[in-house]
């Protein structure tokens, strides 16, 4: 039979090499439950909204969908991040976030440290963050 020599440093390095593998596919797996989480998210929010009839325009259009003034790269990130106008979640909503900028005295609408542009209170996206009192 072979001798197989043990030794502090043959272990270490085998299982330092198992621990990092372990270790980045962990982080390789939370990221894609976020992507997924977000998908998810903006999917149900764009099969949730009705199309757009031709002939009938809304009589009151909320001012806070109005995205005129924001560029299109801020609307893309708006995407990215999965933000909704109406939250899936009952009790995690845009007014209840570490992130929402409450609105100013002479506008209706919040904000979001993340994207510009107008927020719903009761919008929603993928990175909702609790307020922590």
């Amino acid at each position: 039979m072979k001798d197989i020599k043990y030794n502090r440093r043959n272990f270490l390095h085998k299982y330092l090499k198992a621990g990092s593998m372990l270790a980045g596919a962990g982080l390789l797996l939370s990221y894609s439950s976020l992507s997924s989480v977000a998908k998810q998210l903006a999917q149900s929010s764009s099969s949730n909204q009705q199309p757009p009839k031709k002939a009938v325009q809304p009589a009151q259009k909320n001012q806070c969908d109005n995205l005129s003034g924001v560029s299109a790269e801020e609307i893309e990130k708006r995407k990215k991040l999965a933000y909704v106008t109406k939250t899936p979640i009952p009790d995690s909503h845009c007014s209840n976030c570490t992130l929402y900028l409450p609105p100013a005295k002479d506008k209706p609408c919040g904000g979001c440290m993340l994207f510009k542009g107008p927020v719903r209170p009761d919008g929603y996206c993928a990175y909702w963050a609790p307020i922590n009192n």
